[in-house]
């Protein structure tokens, strides 16, 4: 069960979801440069 010349032998012992993950990635990433555009957006007004 340890030879790792079969790695579909090894159980997987922490099932993952991918996709949830990456979605997850993709939107905190676009909220984060959301967040940043908004904030320069009121910089550049409130400085006019």
């Amino acid at each position: 069960m340890s030879d790792s010349k079969h790695p579909e032998l090894h159980v997987n012992e922490e099932p993952r979801n991918d996709f949830i993950d990456t979605a997850v990635g993709f939107a905190v990433f676009f909220v984060v440069l959301f967040a940043i555009a908004i904030g320069a957006t009121v910089i550049q007004v409130m400085t006019k």
